[in-house]
């Protein structure tokens, strides 16, 4: 299982007892970049059967315990003492009743870098509560950034909580410290809240917003306003967007698109009472023709222009074909490993071992 990439010799040990999007996608990456990682799981009657929509654990060694059974600790200690890495993704204190906390597992091995995920923290008023995706968008203030003013607010399911502000941080965080360790010996606990990282993801955007109270729709960024940082419907139904930010970029695209006076447009980048008709001059351009005519004309130029497309389009884009970043593995489409390393190449995408496969390699 473990083998070539960047992260190739480092051990890492996954806890996912209870589901856990954000540990497990982490352990993912990890795993992906070439790290041993071992996880951990509860028993099942789904023990040894093939389950290859199981994307996040594809590339780890399946473990198979029990942790409240007789001996379950001690041998999740045997572990730690050879791990670089424990990534874990229960509730603040459940780990402690279990005996594996960090203060149990650092007296073991100080070297050892002990990352936490969760939706709100080790601390805070709502720590201990269940903290879905949504929910934890929705505090953050990302969701409310990814609705367009008046819309209903929406997001893609289990990216703005429990991967971007979960697992993404948690694996920057993890990382950070194993480098720290690297230099002074000395491990230590990485809390990552999702809460925090969703949050932490605004800070380049959170400038567009008015320091001031108002209605829903006063304090929207600009962004979803702007004619020209929009999505269009063509004459076929689909969809593309535009977002040439810079008035050169502009002009390009109105040129392109056979707008008669392109700098009319440009000017009015800074008068937003023109923005709401000439998004409706280029609403009535743009469906005029098909998706694939508009790509034709204008994907690839300085128009700032792109199709939206769905994973499975995606998947055939020229683009992505050329760069291998959708494959399909046992009939489930995937996405192959980010980033890319020149020196020491991340392995091919790893299949989804069975649950329980590795734990009489690992605990024997």
């Amino acid at each position: 299982m473990p083998g070539a990439g960047v992260l190739a010799g480092v051990q890492v040990l996954e806890i996912a007892p209870s589901p856990s999007v954000s540990v497990s996608f982490c352990g993912m990456l990890l795993a992906d970049l070439g790290a041993d990682v071992i996880v951990i799981e509860p028993p099942s009657n789904a023990a040894g059967l093939p389950r290859p929509r199981k994307i996040h654990h594809r590339g780890k060694r399946s473990v198979m315990l029990d942790l409240h059974a007789p001996g379950a600790v001690k041998q999740v200690l045997s572990l730690v003492d050879r791990c670089d890495v424990l990534i874990e993704g229960m509730r603040p204190g459940d780990m402690e009743q279990l005996g594996i906390g960090p203060e149990a597992c650092l007296s073991r091995r100080p070297s050892l870098v002990y990352g936490r995920v969760t939706g709100w923290g080790q601390d805070g008023p709502l720590a201990r509560a269940p903290a879905c995706d949504g929910d934890v968008a929705a505090v953050s203030g990302a969701l409310w950034l990814s609705s367009p003013a008046g819309a209903l607010p929406s997001a893609p399911k289990g990216l703005l909580g429990d991967v971007c502000g979960g697992a993404l941080y948690l694996a920057l965080g993890v990382l950070a410290a194993a480098l720290r360790a690297q230099t002074d010996g000395r491990g230590q606990v990485v809390d990552a809240a999702a809460v925090d990282g969703a949050a932490n993801l605004q800070n380049l955007t959170l400038s567009l917003i008015p320091n001031t109270g108002g209605e829903y729709e006063v304090r929207r960024p600009d962004g979803y306003r702007r004619p020209w940082i929009r999505s269009y419907r063509c004459a076929d139904g689909a969809w593309i967007r535009i977002e040439p930010d810079e008035p050169r970029f502009y002009a390009e695209l109105l040129t392109r698109i056979g707008i008669a006076d392109p700098q009319r447009f440009v000017d009015a980048q800074k008068n937003r009472a023109l923005w709401q008709q000439q998004a409706a001059e280029l609403e009535a351009v743009f469906v005029k023709r098909t998706r694939a005519q508009w790509c034709e004309l204008l994907e690839g130029t300085d128009a700032c222009f792109s199709p939206i497309l769905a994973p499975a389009q995606a998947a055939v884009h020229p683009h992505n074909v050329a760069r291998g970043i959708y494959q399909e593995v046992d009939g489930v489409l995937q996405t192959a490993p980010a980033p890319r390393f020149s020196a020491t190449p991340s392995n091919e995408i790893a299949r989804v071992p069975p649950l329980g496969a590795h734990t009489r390699e690992v605990l024997g």
